[in-house]
């Protein structure tokens, strides 16, 4: 089946090919992905080691979630806690386990929303929810550098002078962070293993000598459940408390959409086929596992030994816990020098976890914006979106003035959203299933994490607020670019089968190519003795913008002139818009037999603003005039631009026969097939 790429990857809003940009402009340019298509990933890894990529982000938030806990939950944060570990193994984990097997391309639930809500409204869910992942990924750059920045500012080896400048070095790290990947960086697994496996022993040894303490005086927990009577009254109370104010530590579960987004990077088992890759799921869903399981045990332990130990003063801003609890303890436990080994272990995996962000970041966005027409073609490189989610970055260290407390609400709103929308996508997923059991379990999940979704907002409305700023610019930016590349091509690529390329190369041996555009709607007969190829364009999906286009020919017998049910050689292709497919198709056409071919196509009825209106949503309309402008931008050269032709409807069709306002019949029911041509285009008129 020959295929023909005539669309997005070769033009520009509908531009003819234009000579490789030099200088400036090629460097930011580089790497522009043409289609939007997954990155591939020619090498894998165990599953564990892949952990610990997800790991920089998930695991790195130790560096920060304990203090953020004691502020939030204070004496309450190791109930608080152990709320959130059940939240993360009973809720989180069997979401995203079903999420890794629904989507193992690493798109993770925004894939799984995409498929089940098609059309225009599939397109705004999506819209919405990448507004929130942007949150989650951009607050995470933001929160990472500025607890980095706190835990340089707080040790105390650093010169008086620099222990007052954490906006500055949160602000020189966003830079750096932004200057690496302009650069050119590639995520290196064997990098990240070695920050989680010396993070996460350093850890581990803090938490042992602390429990060590806890162990030798245990009056501090008698002291501290006292205290935690004496403010609440009575035990069930206080758990009570603790299961309201277990929202405000949603941080810690930071990792799952992370842990999904990395899949494709984990070996397989022989077996695995591209579309049941089995041992990539099962490696995917033990990545997870043992990630929560991890995590779950830290954060219980952590969460304890600050409480425990630590004055709630120190947690305060300016205090000497603030941002940096297990850092304060590996000081206070271990010494000066220890504690600066661990302040060093701490700054480089949250810098790291800031640049597993960037990478999301530039990875996600052109999966989804370019291939809906909802950004410049430019948003498909790496750079410029590098130079866009740096600039936003440091707008927001700025506006937070660096301080870890004041983001954690914007973070936590990100992160909650994201997870609110996988457990609504597998809910969706299971009730189509029919499965009962699962579709309660998912039921329950998805309003356990809205309500804490909702709690978040009304108590830190920070995140909700910028959320709504990247939501709204999305939108505004989708909309425009879309206008702006409507009359461009839109096929990534166009396929015609056997039968299709018989009929074409039969015609164009004939010395002509004709074509009439029909509406598979109406079925009205062709005009007795027209010589013209029916071409049909059977609706699709007019939300989508880019797509492979297949064209089927009729024939019985081997025949090339007797495959439509009137008589007449016929061309079938799907698409999701009718003047761009048909002008993809007569480009396509061209191309493989060496004739300019020309078409016939019934003027629509109705005024031109309604019909262009019709065209940008349904994608349909006038589709004659807007046929010849695709092709006018498309081709340049006048002479191998396929000619359109247009005639008015002459006698209208029964209402019953008729879809208002689609592609046009060339044969009319009159039994002719004028040949009239709309002027301007500087093609042949009706007569030639």
């Amino acid at each position: 089946m020959p295929t023909y790429h005539a669309g997005p990857d070769a033009l520009e809003q509908g531009e003819a090919p234009q000579i490789p940009p030099r200088g400036f402009r090629a460097w930011l340019l580089q790497g522009m992905n043409p289609r939007a298509e997954l990155r591939a990933r020619d090498a894998t890894h165990p599953w564990w080691q892949v952990m610990c990529l997800t790991g920089v982000d998930y695991f790195s938030s130790l560096g920060y979630q304990p203090a953020i806990a004691a502020v939030a939950a204070g004496l309450l944060s190791p109930l608080a806690t152990v709320v959130l570990i059940l939240v993360t193994l009973l809720g989180a984990l069997p979401v995203y386990r079903r999420v890794a097997r629904e989507s193992f391309h690493g798109a993770g639930s925004i894939e799984i929303l995409e498929r089940l809500l098609p059309w225009w409204t599939g397109k705004v869910v999506v819209l919405v929810l990448l507004g929130f992942a942007i949150t989650d990924f951009v607050i995470t750059i933001t929160l990472s550098t500025s607890d980095a920045a706190a835990h340089v500012v707080g040790n105390p080896l650093m010169p008086a002078w620099l222990q007052s400048q954490q906006l500055l070095i949160a602000l020189v790290l966003v830079l750096l962070l932004g200057i690496v990947f302009l650069k050119g960086f590639t995520e290196a697994i064997t990098i990240a293993v070695v920050l989680v496996a010396a993070f996460m022993s350093l850890n581990a040894v803090v938490l042992a000598v602390a429990l060590g303490r806890v162990v030798s005086a245990p009056h501090v927990v008698t002291d501290w459940w006292a205290a935690v009577t004496q403010q609440h009254g009575d035990p069930i109370l206080a758990i009570g408390v603790a299961i309201l104010v277990f929202p405000k530590l949603a941080l810690g579960l930071s990792g799952f959409e992370t842990g999904v987004a990395v899949i494709p990077q984990i070996t397989g088992k022989p077996g695995d086929t591209p579309s049941d890759p089995r041992g990539r799921i099962r490696g995917a869903q033990r990545l997870l596992t043992t990630a929560a399981l991890i995590m779950s045990v830290f954060l219980l332990l952590s969460s304890l030994a600050t409480t425990l130990l630590i004055p709630l003063k120190d947690f305060a801003p300016g205090g000497a816990a603030n941002g940096r609890a297990l850092s304060y303890l590996a000081h206070h436990d271990l010494g000066a020098a220890f504690g600066t080994v661990y302040d060093i272990s701490t700054i480089a995996i949250l810098w790291f976890a800031g640049a597993s962000a960037m990478a999301g970041l530039i990875d996600l966005v052109p999966r989804y914006l370019p291939k809906y027409g909802m950004s410049p073609q430019w948003a498909r490189a790496p750079r410029p979106l590098v130079l866009v989610f740096t600039a936003l970055a440091i707008v927001i260290v700025i506006i937070f003035q660096a301080s870890v407390d004041g983001q954690g609400g914007a973070y936590g709103t990100g992160v909650l959203a994201v997870i609110t929308s996988a457990a609504v996508a597998v809910m969706v997923s299971a009730i189509r299933q029919r499965q009962r059991w699962r579709s309660i379990g998912f039921a329950v999940t998805t309003l356990v994490f809205l309500y804490t979704t909702i709690v978040n907002i009304v108590e830190r409305p920070d995140g909700i607020r910028i959320a709504s700023l990247f939501i709204l610019g999305l939108l505004v930016v989708s909309v425009v670019s879309r206008v702006l590349r409507s009359y461009g091509l839109r096929a990534t690529s166009v396929s015609l089968d056997d039968a299709a390329q018989q009929i074409v190369e039969a015609a164009a041996r004939a010395g002509a190519l004709r074509f009439v555009a029909r509406n598979p709607a109406t079925q009205l007969p062709d005009a007795p003795g027209s010589e013209g190829i029916v071409l049909e364009v059977l609706p699709a999906d007019p939300s989508d913008f880019e797509e492979p286009l297949v064209v089927k020919g009729s024939v019985v017998k081997g025949s090339v002139v007797k495959g439509d049910a009137t008589g007449s050689p016929a061309l079938r292709v799907t698409g999701s818009n009718v003047p761009t497919t048909l002008a993809s198709v007569l480009l396509a056409v061209r191309d493989l037999t060496g004739v300019v071919p020309e078409i016939l196509i019934t003027r629509a009825a109705g005024n031109a603003v309604s019909n262009t209106l019709r065209f940008l949503v349904t994608g349909s309309g006038e589709t004659a005039s807007i046929t010849r402008e695709v092709l006018r931008r498309a081709e340049k050269n006048p002479t191998r631009r396929p000619v359109v032709r247009s005639e008015r409807a002459r006698i209208a069709p029964p209402p019953s026969e008729t879809a208002t306002g689609d592609v046009g019949s060339g044969a009319q029911p009159d039994g002719r097939v004028g040949g009239e041509e709309s002027a301007g285009d500087g093609t042949r008129g009706a007569g030639e």
